[in-house]
């Protein structure tokens, strides 16, 4: 018998007491105990997005909500600026031209955040642009970008602000209203810790006045008819019913831990992460702003098939984690600590990544990564 164990940035373990949710006889979303339910996720969304704002539940994955941002928002030929930090900052650029938009794209180099400079400049030379999009939490470099400093610059130039937070929403602290966030989005399969199928997106009120707008197509994806539909605790299509059953559960916990107790708890595992790695003597690509959502390693030279790392974590031990996409494909292996994570899920982690290593020609001294994630646990006030 083999014991398996899910580390990767989305999807991330499933709590034991949701997983029975999906068990339960399904109900009619065209009836009062649906709306009922619906009602108690429409006020948990709002605490966990930190807004006034409504948040919009889409059956789609984060994806998705990226498409209706782009579809309800602009028009064609309209000029956005687009950070690239990774594969889903470019998902930006491609969306955008995909409907049309003439988007600006800044690609920085994978690991690297963007400079507000850099971007200030990229603003002051397109005076017409519309919005800046970009993603708080890169996924797949384990980047955090600097969200507040984002935000003052497009509020100093009058831009929108369309922030994708699938893997930062719940992690640490983004409060989408404080920070002056324009569109936030996330997904399921992240820090709300239930299956792949659903995506939220809020949009302030300069967005909505901006929706009205809006020239693009839109069908499925118009959030003026998600919107109507809201206001009388339904969605305008069949929703994906047992997800959101499942997502009442995952937001009662996320609500009786307390957003900052779950901010608290994911610093400590990234850092507890961080400093096993560094302890191995690897190297993390995200050195200067790291995410705490993801952890991405430099596979080193010793190992000449990166992506036997993940594989042999997988096959031969059971603890799945995500490799490098694109152009990191076999460069990196990304570790991850939020959602339905704790401390001896990080042990374990780490205790099967000193013995791939060792399996692979690296050398090892047994217990180092370990030892230092245990210190990390010990120094905590947690």
């Amino acid at each position: 018998m083999k014991k398996t164990y899910l580390l990767t940035p989305g999807p991330t373990p499933l709590p034991e007491n949701i997983i029975s949710i999906f068990a339960r006889p399904i109900l009619h979303h065209r009836t009062p105990q649906f709306q009922a339910l619906f009602e108690g996720v429409k006020t948990g969304l709002k605490y966990l997005f930190q807004t006034k704002q409504d948040v919009i539940v889409l059956a789609s994955t984060g994806t998705g909500a990226m498409d209706a941002a782009v579809s309800n928002l602009f028009s064609k030929g309209d000029k956005v600026i687009t950070i690239n930090g990774g594969k889903f900052g470019e998902r930006w650029t491609k969306i955008s031209k995909n409907y049309g938009l003439n988007p600006i794209e800044i690609k920085l180099v994978p690991g690297n955040a963007i400079e507000p400079n850099q971007l200030e400049t990229t603003v002051r030379s397109n005076t017409d642009t519309k919005a800046i999009l970009f993603q708080a939490s890169e996924t797949s470099t384990g980047v955090k970008m600097p969200t507040p400093e984002i935000c003052k610059i497009a509020k100093e130039y009058n831009l929108l602000t369309i922030c994708d937070a699938i893997t930062a929403c719940g992690v640490f602290d983004l409060p989408m209203d404080a920070f002056g966030l324009d569109v936030m989005i996330t997904g399921s399969q992240k820090a709300l810790m239930i299956p792949p199928g659903l995506s939220f997106i809020a949009l302030s009120d300069k967005a909505w006045a901006m929706r009205e707008r809006s020239e693009l197509p839109k069908f499925y994806f118009d959030l003026d008819k998600e919107r109507k539909a809201l206001s009388k605790n339904q969605t305008a299509w069949t929703p994906a019913i047992s997800l959101i059953q499942g997502l009442e559960e995952s937001l009662k916990m996320i609500k009786e831990e307390g957003l900052q107790n779950v901010f608290a708890r994911h610093d400590l595992l990234a850092r507890a992460t961080r400093n096993a790695i560094q302890a191995l003597g690897l190297e993390i690509l995200a050195s200067k702003s790291p995410s705490p959502a993801v952890t991405a390693v430099k596979v080193p030279p010793q190992i000449k098939d990166g992506k036997a790392i993940p594989k042999t974590m997988r096959d031969k031990y059971g603890v799945t984690i995500a490799g490098g996409q694109d152009e990191l494909e076999g460069k990196i292996f990304r570790l991850s600590h939020f959602g339905y994570c704790d401390r001896f899920d990080i042990t374990t982690g780490i205790s099967c990544l000193e013995l791939t290593l060792n399996d692979l020609g690296y050398p090892v001294e047994f217990g180092k990564g370990v030892g230092a994630v245990l210190k990390t646990f010990a120094n905590a006030k947690l």
